[in-house]
């Protein structure tokens, strides 16, 4: 059966993916520490991590 990735393409996939997802992390505790919501979606619904910790669906920049 042919390979369909070399796995050189694989590993660097995967390093890819965990820088992304360490600077996602850093992003969300900037973001928390400068007092702001983050921001996610989940089926098409817009959420808000609060600082605090609490999530909301309310808008808090209206």
């Amino acid at each position: 059966m042919e390979q369909r990735f070399k796995r050189e393409t694989y590993e660097l996939t995967l390093k890819i993916a965990r820088i992304g997802n360490r600077a996602l992390r850093e992003a969300h505790k900037e973001n928390h520490r400068l007092g702001l919501p983050n921001i996610f979606t989940r089926n098409k619904e817009l959420y808000f991590e609060m600082p605090d910790g609490t999530i909301t669906t309310d808008n808090p920049f209206k």
